[in-house]
């Protein structure tokens, strides 16, 4: 099954992630097969992006994603509209 979810980058307390398209068996820092935004914790106020037709392509394909990463897509498609 292929997710969609965040992988870990930055260094000790300063956390960044990229919003990637993984095989679900892969390790959470591990390889992947496509990038679809990121999101900085750290930031104040619109702390994360999001490419919507990438997203929207690979959920049609079959992708599930993460609870974190499918609030992010419900707010991008909120804010879109």
């Amino acid at each position: 099954m292929v997710a969609i979810r965040l992988n870990r980058q930055g260094s000790k307390d300063r956390p960044f992630y990229k919003i990637v398209v993984v095989d679900s068996r892969a390790r959470r820092d591990g390889a992947f097969i496509d990038q679809v935004g990121t999101y900085n914790p750290m930031a104040e106020g619109e702390n994360y992006t999001l490419d919507l037709e990438k997203v929207e392509k690979w959920l049609s394909n079959g992708a599930q994603p993460s609870e974190t990463v499918a609030s992010m897509i419900k707010k991008a498609r909120a804010a879109k509209a």
